[in-house]
Formats: structure tokens, C-alpha cells, sequence
């Protein structure tokens, strides 16, 4: 069939919705498979709608196109989407999964009895609901309730449309919110970058220029102002300069520098911001990190003073015995580690893999142990936590559950009022932890209590804001082992000698490691497409035939970015792809990716509700379409999700190697291609190789793997830490 001919880009189009081949809630672009009168077959629509479902009715302009690879379609210049009218389109509407519980089954049941009166039934006399065979209470409730949600999302999505917004982000506005959303949006539409996830500033912006907000007004420039905070601190900083802050704002904005000045008054009157220093630098902060950042040097300050609450330890005898215990020879300086620690109540134990980090922990915790001491043990992540446990035979939790969350109120329970019980708080991959966390770790430390906090400095600061051990070291105000003897087993690993190698600016071996036995292999890759294709023959194919690895749970793909061909986001599909193909089972697919039974997947956000956190894996055990949910079990803990949900995770077949920081896995393969430019670092590329256990296999260019080791470490964050504690 040729496409009609048309003058204007203006040709009406109305139909029934059959299917909804594709919809991302991100950008609202949608694929819709339609039943449009005087058409035999149905036709392709592309679109754009906020939320869209089967059975719902359309009125649409446009133009026809004849795609070479996809045939005819119809691309929308106007779409508006109604409720459906027919009983088809009812029955196909109601079962399509919008409303949690409902299926294609009870669809059927509901417009067979109450045929179009059914939205009105549900609405206006949900009572008759329960009249039908195998509709009970519980559903009933849940019909119900899901369709006020909807309904409410709607109107919230009706009115972000009116200003502009094509996203689905109405239903976590509806659960920030609630009902009040339309008049707080209404009121300051800004709050929606603060609040919720996946609207920045530029968003709420042209929210706020649809709602009639001038371009001068106050609360714009306040809020502009804030936002450049936010993304200075999205890079690790906890402030910015001033002389970098304003004219950031100044771009961002393009209003006049006196407006600003004025905004920034407010915020410093608000207690939004703080203005301090950092060195000869005037700097401005946001309020809760510069407050953090106090707290941790001020409570690190206060802990160095008095005597460990353990009795005094002969070290002369103390030593010979645990080495004795332990089988080992410590090291001279590991002996005078051993002795600054079980006689003082702070220290920072650092250093590289196999430089005899756990060893040394392990001394001291034997020592203070028997000497009645009682211990707890944290890490950052899960992954962390549980290596920590293997290594010392003690308990170790997640910094989270040992501050244990409180969801009902947010924070931790754990804090001054509540403190920890301990004598002795053993911190593990402390590069890890930023400001915020680490602050909430120390009001939670009585007076009374030492502090063991161990990482190695030279890896990737945390994610988030602030470079915690690099600042105590830096300001020398708690005794610190730099471990830097690599012991004679741990030196003939090739992962151990090129890490070290890669810290010390000196290219790692890659030729040499071809030779059989080595736990550390380089495979040259001519351009990306040649990247992707080793890649996943290697984890798909090579390392489980070669080393029995598990191709999902034991090998771990770290990318040096997200975006592009060789970035986890494209990884992540082609390695899906390739190791859970799509079969008959269910899947559902939200923000970006297609989920099934199967798939290994990484919590993205904290989410205090369901205990689950940033850097958590799981993998997808259920989904369930008519209750629009998806389980993932975490570590034996099954958890629930709604499909709305969907965005706190991500595939995590590849991950980021910040993202895969404080976790070590059995196989890593990192992909290091000139692709990555922007990001080759030599302490990214350290701290990629540091991640393996068993075998590291680096996939790309030579050249690439030179412009990471003579890529110097990033700049230093802006930060006050290091400067209050010295």
C-alpha cells in the first residue's frame, strides 16, 4: 500500500488502541498498533502520550510514512488519548495491567456483567463489584483503590501535559504528593527537581515559564542556584567556590548577576545554603553537607581522646600469640600496626590488594577479642559486608542495617540518643562511604567506643559527596598504616602486580599474561563492534568452559562509562540477549528496559521501605502482570515491586566500575576503548582490576589502557573535611 498523499503535516486519524507495541514513561514516545476505520489491517501510529493503554480511543493529526525496514506508519504531530467507549475497548482497557490485580480474566468478568457501565460501578457503587463470582472483598478493595490511583495520576498527568511534560513520573509525584500535587506543583514547580527522581531543574523549568513564572522571578533564581549545588554534588563536591558558583548560575539561568546576588542573600538567610571557606577560597555549601561534614570532624576529634574501654595489651606477648593463631609472620610494619591499634581509640588502616590489609584486621580483632572486647563489623554494600564476614569469621552488616533504617520517620534508629553498643566499630572499604552516611556512622559511635576504619585510598572516591578517607588521612589527626609490602604469595598473581604497576603509572603486563596459568588476560578488540562480540563470547562462551565460571552470578562486565556502544546500558542489552532470552515467559518492560524471570539486576536508589539500597544485586524471581509486580530476591530476601517502581533498578549483567566499587566478584571483564576517553583514569582502571578475585580480563586497546594509567586521579573534590580535622 503507498502512503496517502498529503500536503500538510495535518491528516486526521482516529482509533481504537489494539496494542501498545512500545511506550517509554521517560519521554512519553509511544508505538501503538490501532484499529482505524476503512483499514483492513491495523495500523502503526507513533506518538507521543504521557500514559497510554489497549482498549483506549485516539484522535490523532499527522502524516503517513513508508519506513524502509518497518512499512507503513502514521507519525502523530497531535495526539490525545480518551477512555474507551466500546465494550472491546472496556474489556481491553481494564485488563491491560493498569490497575493492579486486574487481569484479561477478570476484565472479561467485569464488562460481561456490568458491560459500559462498569467505570461508573467501580467509581460510584464499588459495592456491586463483590455481587460476581471470584471478585471478593480483598479485590474489590483493590480495584478500587487502584482505580482512584489511576484516576488521580491521570488528572496529575493531564495537567504536567497541559505545561508541557510528556513523562510518566506522575505516579511517584502522586505518592511524593498525593493529592495535594497539582496545587504544589502549581505553587512552586521547582520542588519537583528537589523531590523527585528523574525531573531535573530544565524540566521544572519549562513547567514553571507554562505556569506564567517570569524568567527574574526569585523563586527561579533561588532555585537555580540550588540546583547548581545539586550538580556540583552529583560530581562528589559538597560546595562550590563562589567565584565558580554564580557565573554556573548565571549560564544556567541567563539572568542578570544582581538577581542572583539577591537569591543567594535569601538562601543564606533560609539556612539553604552556608557560606565558609576552603583555604583562601569563599566557598558556599548546602546546608545539610556542610553540617555533616562538621559533625564527622568534630565527633573524630572527640573519639581520639581518653583510653580504649579494652584492658591495657602486652603486645610483646600478644603478637608471637597471634601470629601463632593466625599462621602467619606479620610484617614489621603490620607489628607496629598491630601496636598503635590495640592501644589507641582511632586508625586508618590503608593500602593495596595484597599488601596484608585483612591479615592485620584480623590480628587486631583476635587480640581485642580475647581481651573481652566486644566488636561490630560494617562495609558500604552487601557484597562488601559479606566478603568482610568470610575474611574475619565475625558477623558483618551493611553500614545501613547496623545503623539500622527507619522508614517511618527517615534516618537511622541508631544515632546520639540510641548509640551503638560496642567497644570497637571496624569500618571496611571506607572509600566507599561518603559524607552523609559517614556522618550518621559517628553520631551513632559513643564516646566511649574506638574506631578501625580500612580501604584503599587510592581507589575511586564514593559515589556520593565527599572523599571521607582521603580527608582523614590528608589532615594526619588519626594514626594511619599505610600498608605498601606486597607479600611474596600475593605477588605472583598478574591482578595483584598489574594493579600495582597501573597505581604506580606504569602500563600493567599484557603480552606476558598469555601464558598459561594467569589470572590476568588482555584481548585486543579493533573498534567497538569487535568490543561487544569478544565480550560477550568471552562471558558467555570462554570463561565458563575454560574456568567453570557461572556466566550471571560469577562474572561481572565494569564498564569505565554508562553511554555508548561499549557502556553498560548497550551492554546490558546484548549480554541479556545473550545469556536470558526472550521465550514465551511474561516480561515487562519500564524506563528503558525489558525485564524477565532470570535477569541479575542492581538496586539504584536507597529505599529505606523495602531495605533495600544503592549497589544491592539481585535477580528477578516472579512477575506478575495482573498485580503489576515484579519480586527480586536479594541475598534470600524476596522483595516486591511495583512496575512504576521500576526505575529504583537496572540491569546489572555490566555496571559502571564506580557502581561496582567495594564489591569483588570471581570474574570481571572491563572493556577499555578510546570510546571511553572522557573517563580513563588511572584509578578507574585500578579500581576495576582491585574488583577481581579469581581472573580479570581486560577487553579493547592498548591505547586506551596507556591513557588510563598516565590519566592522573581526578581533581581534587571541594570539600572542608581534611580542614576542620587538621
Amino acid at each position: 500500500m503507498d502512503a496517502p498523499n498529503t500536503s500538510a503535516d495535518r491528516e486526521p486519524l482516529s482509533g481504537l488502541v489494539e496494542r501498545v507495541t512500545f511506550h517509554s514513561p521517560d519521554t512519553g514516545f509511544c508505538v501503538l498498533r490501532v484499529k482505524v476505520r476503512g483499514h483492513r489491517d491495523l495500523v502503526t501510529v507513533l506518538g507521543s502520550a504521557a500514559s497510554i493503554q489497549p482498549g483506549e480511543f485516539i484522535q490523532a493529526s499527522g502524516r503517513w510514512d513508508n519506513h524502509r525496514e518497518h512499512g507503513l506508519q502514521f507519525r502523530t504531530t497531535f495526539l490525545k488519548v480518551l477512555p474507551p467507549s466500546s465494550l472491546d475497548g472496556i474489556e481491553k482497557y481494564l485488563g491491560s495491567g493498569m490497575i493492579k490485580g486486574i487481569g484479561p480474566h477478570f476484565a472479561k468478568k467485569l464488562v460481561m456483567a456490568f458491560g459500559e457501565e462498569v467505570f461508573n460501578v467501580i467509581e460510584h457503587a464499588p459495592e456491586r463489584l463483590s455481587t460476581r463470582d471470584g471478585i471478593g472483598p480483598k479485590r474489590v478493595e483493590r480495584l478500587v483503590s487502584g482505580w482512584a490511583d489511576q484516576k488521580a495520576i491521570r488528572e496529575i498527568m493531564v495537567f504536567l501535559q497541559s505545561h508541557g511534560v510528556g513523562t510518566s513520573r506522575a505516579v511517584r509525584i502522586y505518592k511524593t504528593y498525593g493529592a495535594d500535587a497539582i496545587p504544589l506543583v502549581g505553587e512552586n514547580p521547582y520542588r519537583l527537581a528537589r523531590d523527585i527522581k528523574g525531573i531535573g531543574f530544565l524540566t521544572a523549568d519549562r513547567i514553571a515559564e507554562k505556569l506564567g513564572i517570569e524568567k527574574t522571578a526569585m523563586i527561579r533564581a533561588r532555585a537555580g542556584i540550588s540546583y547548581t549545588l545539586t550538580e556540583a554534588v552529583s560530581e562528589g563536591h559538597c560546595g562550590l567556590p563562589l567565584a565558580d558558583l554564580m557565573p554556573m548560575a548565571e549560564r544556567l539561568l541567563e539572568i542578570p548577576a544582581d538577581i542572583l546576588r539577591e537569591a543567594l542573600e535569601q538562601e543564606l538567610h533560609d539556612k539553604t545554603v552556608v557560606a565558609d571557606t576552603i583555604g583562601e577560597h569563599a566557598c558556599i555549601f548546602l546546608s545539610h553537607l556542610w553540617s555533616a561534614e562538621k559533625v564527622i570532624a568534630e565527633r573524630l576529634l572527640a573519639l581520639a581522646t581518653g583510653q580504649p574501654s579494652w584492658p591495657t595489651v602486652d603486645t610483646a606477648k600478644a603478637i608471637p600469640w597471634v601470629e601463632q593463631q593466625l599462621g602467619v609472620t606479620l610484617a614489621a610494619s603490620q607489628r607496629q600496626a598491630v601496636e598503635r591499634a590495640v592501644s589507641s581509640k582511632e586508625m586508618v588502616i590503608t593500602g593495596g590488594p595484597g599488601v596484608g590489609k585483612t591479615t592485620l584486621v584480623n590480628a587486631i580483632l583476635r587480640i581485642l577479642v580475647v581481651k573481652g572486647a566486644s566488636v561490630l563489623l560494617a562495609a558500604p554494600t552487601g557484597r562488601a559486608a559479606k566478603r568482610l564476614s568470610e575474611t574475619t569469621g565475625m558477623e558483618a552488616k551493611t553500614i545501613h542495617r547496623l545503623l539500622e533504617v527507619d522508614p517511618r520517620h527517615g534516618g537511622f534508629k541508631r544515632n546520639t540518643d540510641h548509640p551503638l553498643d560496642c567497644d570497637l566499630l571496624v569500618i571496611d572499604e571506607t572509600s566507599m562511604v561518603d559524607v552523609p552516611l559517614m556522618a550518621s556512622l559517628m553520631q551513632a559511635l559513643p564516646n566511649s567506643a574506638a574506631l578501625l576504619t580500612v580501604g584503599d585510598v587510592d581507589q575511586l572516591p564514593s559515589v556520593g559527596p565527599g572523599q571521607v578517607l582521603a580527608d582523614i588521612i590528608e589532615s594526619r589527626a588519626v594514626p594511619v598504616a599505610r600498608l605498601t609490602e606486597i607479600f611474596r604469595q600475593a605477588a605472583e598473581s598478574q591482578i595483584v602486580t598489574n594493579a600495582h604497576r597501573v597505581n604506580s603509572g606504569h602500563m600493567p603486563h599484557l603480552e606476558a599474561t598469555r601464558s598459561d596459568p594467569s589470572d590476568f588476560y588482555f584481548v585486543e578488540a579493533r573498534d567497538p563492534e569487535d568490543g561487544v562480540s569478544k565480550i560477550l563470547d568471552i562471558v558467555k562462551h570462554r570463561l565458563p568452559q575454560r574456568f567453570g565460571f557461572d556466566p550471571v552470578k560469577d562474572i561481572q562486565v565494569l564498564c569505565p562509562m554508562n553511554r555508548g556502544g561499549l557502556g553498560a546500558r548497550a551492554l546490558n542489552i546484548e549480554l541479556q540477549k545473550a545469556l536470558n532470552p526472550p521465550v514465551d515467559a511474561v516480561s515487562v518492560e519500564r524506563f528503558g528496559f525489558t525485564y524477565r524471570v532470570g535477569d541479575k539486576v542492581m538496586q539504584t536508589d536507597n529505599d529505606y521501605d523495602k531495605d533495600v539500597f544503592n549497589g544491592d544485586v539481585g535477580y528477578v524471581r516472579r512477575i506478575d502482570p495482573d498485580a503489576q509486580e515484579l519480586v527480586i530476591e536479594f541475598d534470600g530476601t524476596s522483595v516486591e515491586y511495583q512496575f512504576g517502581e521500576l526505575d529504583e533498578v537496572a540491569l546489572a549483567y555490566a555496571v559502571s566500575i564506580h557502581k561496582g566499587q567495594g564489591s569483588e566478584y570471581p570474574a570481571v571483564v572491563i572493556p577499555m576503548m578510546m570510546q571511553h576517553y572522557i573517563m580513563l583514569r588511572r584509578n578507574l582502571l585500578y579500581t576495576g582490576i582491585t574488583r577481581g578475585r579469581k581472573l580479570v580480563v581486560v577487553v579493547g586497546q592498548k591505547q586506551a589502557v596507556g591513557m588510563a594509567v598516565k590519566g592522573k586521579t581526578e581533581s581534587r573534590r571541594w570539600s572542608k573535611l581534611a580542614e576542620w580535622l587538621a
